[in-house]
């Protein structure tokens, strides 16, 4: 029931939104996996940068996608975790409170031994200006710990303009989602995690 609640939302109300109202293009569509498990890391300014990039796959694929969420806000209460985890297939990440059985590593390692895939945004909360903010370490754990698992960077445009933080009623921009090839990291956490940001910012062209 879950899975058709969730083709029902993005085929009705999510995909038509983004096309006709925000006006969603897509650049390197090419680069989308065809197989799972990857990871697909993106900047994160809005609510939307997550139906943004949901809405690149087929609607049989959405089941297999999680995008990695905050369990504090995500899981705040009834009616929003219901609706994260309907609409969204959201992989609740705490942020408090971790333990060994809750630690956000595993918990996305595990994911991905599931042959699930992961949406993650490796800032670990929206940015409230047009720049990104420095990627947290997490990402690079989770690359160390998952070598295998290819890694899809992403660049998403006005989408934070559309509906910035602390807003709640989005207005049409032209927005876009950049997609690069896979990266396979390589040397130390630090090094990991250099590689990564640079491989996001590259998308975002010349300033």
């Amino acid at each position: 029931m879950r899975d058709l609640l969730q083709i029902l939302f993005f085929a009705i109300v999510a995909r038509p939104f983004m096309t006709l109202f925000i006006g969603l293009k897509v650049r390197g569509r090419e680069h989308i996996p065809r197989q799972d498990p990857f990871v697909l890391i993106a900047n994160h300014s809005s609510h939307l940068d997550t139906v943004s990039l949901l809405s690149l796959f087929p609607l049989r694929r959405l089941r297999r996608i999680r995008p990695a969420a905050a369990a504090d806000y995500f899981e705040r209460n009834r009616a929003v975790s219901g609706l994260g985890r309907a609409c969204f297939n959201i992989l609740p990440i705490a942020r408090k409170g971790i333990q060994k059985d809750n630690h956000p590593i595993d918990v996305m390692r595990q994911a991905l031994l599931r042959g699930e895939s992961l949406i993650f945004f490796p800032e670990g909360t929206r940015g409230s200006g047009p720049e990104p903010g420095r990627f947290m370490p997490g990402i690079a754990h989770l690359a160390e710990q998952a070598p295998g698992v290819p890694i899809v960077p992403a660049y998403l445009t006005n989408v934070g303009r559309s509906l910035p933080k602390g807003e709640y009623i989005p207005v049409p921009f032209i927005c876009e989602v950049r997609l690069g090839a896979p990266v396979r990291t390589s040397g130390s956490r630090d090094e990991r995690l250099s590689q990564l940001e640079s491989a996001v910012l590259a998308l975002r062209g010349p300033r």
